[in-house]
């Protein structure tokens, strides 16, 4: 079983506009909400591709509700921790010119409800995998996950982390399955700028995050498509999907979850990152998450 972890789930407000002027009323041409947070969308889209998988997190307030209500109505099986105060976030995704996001900051997570989600963690065992992704509220403690990987250390349990900067670099000891940073945030954490074509670049900073105890990396490289180094001493480079980008949202969760399914389904690296890929370039392609129609027609496109 694939298990997600999103500490800040929300409500994705996205709003398309034909034109827009600071300081006056701007009317949409066309709108979506949709459940969103970095686990959450990873959920979704390995459900949609038909392997298993319980979203964890916390929800409050009405919004909370909904989001619960709209997965269970997909059926996403969740098992999310209620708090008692505030309300689940909501995200607001601009569609002028290019994506502009203006992300809530959601409730407050007290001890109680973490301990809570910790309990619920302690039931992973041999064979289970856990995605932990994206970045914590302020009121919980910065090495939160750390705090979970060494609490599940030694049940065979696969680690996935999709975070950035310290975050990332703080979890490398616990030896994850899996990271994904993308080419921009992989030279922020080496020291310096890496240019997504400059795949032996990108291979060197890979390896140096390897060395430091990440099991697989893959890297994500926008146009120039990922790099996968993986635990074995290989290099795989996929090309892009090629298609019109409708929505950059939910793209590298969706790599995420496609790189899972096709592991889950074939145990093969190469075969998992056409699968990730696949399904990352066909939530770009569309105004929603992937679904598995639409990752079948992009793998079918991709060329090496």
């Amino acid at each position: 079983m694939i298990y997600t972890v999103t500490f800040n789930p929300a409500l994705d407000y996205a709003v398309y506009l034909d034109e827009f002027v600071p300081g006056a009323v701007n009317r949409t041409s066309q709108e979506s909400l949709c459940c969103g947070g970095k686990g959450v969308n990873v959920s979704i889209v390995l459900h949609n591709l038909g392997v298993e998988t319980v979203a964890l997190g916390f929800l409050a307030g009405f919004t909370g509700r909904i989001i619960r209500t709209w997965l269970g109505e997909m059926g996403v099986a969740s098992d999310f921790i209620p708090l008692s105060h505030g309300m689940s976030r909501i995200n607001v995704k601009i569609k002028y010119q290019g994506e502009t996001e203006i992300n809530g900051q959601g409730p407050d997570i007290d001890q109680k409800a973490l301990q809570s989600l910790f309990e619920k963690l302690d039931r992973l065992g041999e064979g289970d995998t856990l995605v932990l992704a994206g970045s914590i509220p302020a009121s919980i403690p910065a090495d939160i996950y750390q705090q979970i990987l060494a609490r599940l250390q030694g049940r065979g349990i696969r680690y996935v982390v999709d975070a950035t900067g310290r975050l990332l670099e703080n979890v490398l000891e616990y030896h994850p399955f899996l990271i994904k940073p993308n080419h921009t945030e992989l030279g922020e954490i080496c020291g310096c700028t890496l240019d997504p074509e400059d795949t032996q670049a990108i291979a060197r900073c890979a390896r140096s995050l390897q060395a430091r105890g990440a099991r697989n990396v893959l890297v994500s490289m926008a146009g120039a498509g990922a790099l996968l180094i993986s635990e074995d001493g290989q290099s795989f480079r996929q090309a892009a999907a090629k298609g019109t980008v409708r929505n950059s949202v939910g793209a590298g969760d969706s790599m995420v979850a496609g790189f899972l399914a096709g592991w889950e389904q074939h145990h093969d690296y190469q075969k998992a990152l056409r699968l990730g890929t696949a399904a990352g370039g066909a939530t770009a392609f569309s105004p929603n998450l992937a679904d598995r129609a639409g990752v079948e027609a992009v793998l079918h496109s991709l060329s090496i």
